[in-house]
């Protein structure tokens, strides 16, 4: 047995339990233990069935000690976004008014997880329909901060050890804000290399799914494990995935060239944040290329509200109408202006959308990464909404893979990530960056 197993990154806790150093079953048990310790205090589950877990975990210890196959994650705990659907479980979306909501079907990334070996111990709290009304999970790092959103319990979750992996959806900033207020690792990969089917639609155009974790290897053990092509998801694509794990421990073969995008709302990072990207860039000296990109790229942040604003408008109109007093304060204001936006302003929109994921396409011949920030600084107090995504805005748009490095702590001794993006379906490449930027960074400290 190993003491405060709960405490193990998913690689070191799969290689203990492949070994047979852990059982499943003491690794879910430790793993209660904390939640049980803890959880009152940061609420980051919504549903959490620990009689349910501790039988996946004991038929995972039966199948590896009768000598059968086994898959990437078995035994691993891996805590779910509440907008997941999942037999068994109900997926109440954030709201009341999908309270104890029951299906008979799994998410396809559920399917994944179970065909891996993976244990299911419950679902993690979002904000309202994963959009921008907050609920009631904290910061682990301090209870009286936001943990960020919409991914807010997943992250809180990894963060505060209750699981090793945590799964997460991202259509603006939810998974890589959430990942740096938190200090985990956040992976959002390429657009289309995770099914969406089976989760709440919010935008059929910009949804994506990412991960959570306590190290690069552990979100591409995860992002490995659940993605695959899905022909009933749009975004889906029917080739060959890059191979996470490979590139999160792959030595680079020639010293990496970034970028830095001068953009006009750089000026919202906070103080704290904005001088420890400047140590960063400072450190990377002149492999940082200083760009001031043209208007158009700026102009993106419009472009992405009104597809999401239009498209969850349309998505969920029969919710939205039927339910309306039931409905937050903070999000009806949002619904009423997306309403007016027209189908041709829609359509322009998606067009420029085209045009900004074939901008990129061409942009990294020259560049490894873009290095960006997280968020723009701590967590918020409490209270105070979930921060500001627009650091993952652009990125998002145009579906491109990025990570959340928690790299840098603020002045009230809160995470701060720092965000590297690279070119679609090169997830691999991004990820052997990012272990170039944390070796050399940590070498650079020494």
């Amino acid at each position: 047995m190993i003491k405060d197993s709960h405490k193990l990154t998913a690689t070191e806790a799969q290689r203990a339990i492949a070994s047979g150093r852990l059982s499943s079953v003491e690794l879910v048990k430790s793993c209660l233990a904390q939640i049980k310790a803890t959880d009152e205090a940061i609420k980051a589950w919504v549903f959490l069935d620990p009689d349910a877990a501790l039988a996946q975990a004991a038929e995972c210890d039966r199948i590896r000690k009768a000598g059968l196959a086994t898959g990437p994650l078995h035994g691993i705990p891996v805590g779910l976004k509440d907008i997941i659907d999942t037999a068994k479980m109900p997926t109440q979306r954030g709201t009341p008014i999908f309270a104890n909501r029951q299906t008979d079907h799994v998410a396809r990334v559920v399917e994944r997880l179970r065909e891996a070996g993976a244990v299911i111990m419950g679902k993690t709290v979002t904000t309202e329909l994963a959009f921008v009304h907050a609920n009631e999970t904290r910061n682990p790092h301090n209870t009286d901060h936001s943990p960020g959103g919409s991914s807010s319990g997943s992250a809180a979750a990894v963060a505060a050890n209750h699981v090793p992996l945590a799964i997460g959806t991202q259509t603006n900033g939810s998974v890589i804000r959430p990942a740096s207020f938190c200090g985990t690792f956040g992976f959002k990969p390429t657009r289309g290399v995770i099914s969406r089917s089976g989760i709440l639609q919010t935008s059929v155009s910009l949804d994506q799914v990412g991960c959570f974790g306590r190290s690069l290897a552990d979100v591409a053990l995860l992002t490995d494990a659940i993605g695959g092509y899905d022909q009933h998801d749009p975004a889906s694509f029917a080739r060959p995935r890059p191979d996470m794990r490979a590139g999160a421990a792959a030595d680079v073969p020639v010293t990496p060239e970034f970028v830095w995008f001068d953009l006009p709302f750089n000026d919202r990072l906070s103080a704290d944040a904005r001088d420890g990207m400047e140590a960063v860039l400072e450190i990377l000296g002149p492999q940082v290329t200083r760009m001031e990109p043209a208007d158009t790229l700026s102009n993106l942040v419009a472009v992405q509200a009104r597809i999401h604003e239009y498209e969850i408008a349309q998505h969920q109109a029969e919710v939205f109408d039927r339910y309306w007093d039931q409905i937050s304060e903070t999000l009806k204001p949002v619904i009423t202006r997306a309403r007016q936006i027209t189908k041709a302003e829609y359509e322009d929109a998606l067009a420029v959308k085209s045009s900004a994921e074939a901008f990129f396409a061409n942009f990294f011949l020259d560049y490894d990464a873009i290095i960006a920030p997280s968020a723009a600084g701590e967590a918020p107090k409490f209270g105070h909404g979930t921060g500001d995504p627009i650091f993952c805005t652009l990125w998002t748009l145009a579906g491109l893979p990025c990570v959340s490095l928690p790299l840098l702590i603020g002045g009230n001794e809160l995470p701060i990530g720092v965000q590297l993006i690279g070119p679609a379906e090169k997830d691999d490449r991004l990820l052997r960056t990012a272990r170039w930027l944390q070796k050399h960074l940590a070498e650079t400290a020494d």
